[in-house]
């Protein structure tokens, strides 16, 4: 059998880093009764921190273990696993994925897929993206990757919410941040789960963004009855709102910001370098962000503001 792209460049990448790779640091944080998060490296997906830069909520049920996202990788989700039964005392029952972005699923390679769920509109998307996206993790870091291999979650959700070892979970199925968002609501605690829909003192990401109906599923999320947060990056919200608030804030001002650089002719190197304002100061990866969102957003703005003059697009 003739090896895969990826198993020839595991293979030599194995050897040297193999030794040099530390374990990752899962440190869980109490945010309720029976819920706890992992957050995630404030940064960029790089070999330094192995992927690990989603949050990770863990719950237990008398059913056993509920995981929201698993984090980026086998090796991830292995150690995951046991985080979740001694935190529990219990194996992990359920894992959902919030959206298709590989720091948040790849870890379900540790997982029977028997146990994986996710929403219609998100298992579309995970089988034609799952394995690109999974190949490029691959080429991002190297050997902490080694074993991931993707899997297609075998539940797919239906339904407002469900109900594991009498512990009620709603299910928000949304869009915004990707075309298939999930934001959950443990109602025993009434914390709002919200992947990757909401940030929190980190500068959203927006390679697959709809802001128009990301900041109509954030309006969504405010006006749910919840008390506390958990956003997809950034530490825990323990109250309801600042972290929606901020996420909101940043695409209103993002988007404005876009639009006034294209109609100001600025080219899209300039537009990367434009200031940010002061309220956004301990965002992490802010500069980050704004200069990926200039590539990913730009060339429509673009077209909708400079459209061709002989009506070409």
């Amino acid at each position: 059998m003739t090896p895969s792209r990826r198993t020839i460049l595991a293979g030599l990448i194995a050897a040297p880093l193999a030794a040099a790779l530390p374990a990752y640091r899962i440190v869980p944080e109490r945010i309720g009764d029976g819920i706890w998060m992992i957050h995630g490296a404030d940064a960029p997906i790089e070999m330094g921190n192995g992927g690990a830069i989603a949050n990770i909520t863990i719950l237990a049920t008398d059913a056993g273990a509920v995981l929201i996202d698993c984090g980026p990788s086998l090796r991830y989700g292995q150690a995951l696993t046991q985080v979740a039964a001694t935190l529990t005392g219990k194996p992990v029952t359920r894992v959902y994925l919030t959206h298709l972005h590989p720091d948040h699923i790849y870890g379900a390679a540790a997982f029977d897929p028997a146990i994986v769920a996710a929403t219609p509109a998100l298992a579309a998307s995970l089988r034609t993206e799952g394995q690109g996206f999974a190949d490029g993790m691959y080429r991002l870091l190297g050997d902490w990757m080694r074993g991931t291999e993707f899997r297609m979650p075998g539940v797919v959700l239906s339904g407002e919410s469900e109900t594991i070892g009498g512990r009620t979970f709603g299910l928000l199925p949304l869009a915004g941040h990707s075309g298939a968002d999930l934001a959950i609501l443990d109602r025993a605690t009434g914390t709002l789960i919200a992947g990757d829909l909401v940030f929190h003192d980190r500068a959203p990401s927006t390679p697959h963004a709809d802001v128009p109906m990301w900041l109509a599923s954030l309006a969504r999320l405010k006006a749910i009855d919840h008390r506390t947060t958990v956003p997809g990056h950034g530490p825990f919200d323990p109250g309801p709102a600042s972290a929606i608030d901020q996420t909101r804030d940043w695409l209103e001002w993002l988007t404005g910001a876009l639009r006034a650089a294209v109609l100001a002719g600025m080219d899209m190197v300039a537009a990367g370098a434009m200031p940010i304002p002061d309220r956004f100061a301990r965002m992490a990866a802010a500069r980050y962000e704004l200069e990926r969102s200039v590539s990913h957003l730009y060339p429509a703005i673009e077209a909708e503001l400079l459209p061709r003059i002989d009506g070409r697009g």
